[in-house]
């Protein structure tokens, strides 16, 4: 028997810290990408509000 560690093992935890880093990433641009379809949105929202309103039809 040898007191060196398993490289098993030692793979096994890179494998899990780089699916948590995934995931962590993968987290991440999804929210950035949902901030940005709101601000968006928000602008869009009120640039139509500060446009001027056609003048109402004359009646008689």
């Amino acid at each position: 028997m040898t007191d060196k560690p398993d490289k098993t093992d030692k793979t096994n935890w890179t494998g899990a810290a780089a699916m948590a880093g995934a995931a962590i990433g993968s987290a991440a641009l999804a929210a950035a990408l949902l901030y940005a379809s709101r601000r968006k949105e928000r602008a869009e929202k009120a640039a139509k509000a500060a446009e001027p309103s056609p003048a109402p039809p004359e009646t008689d």
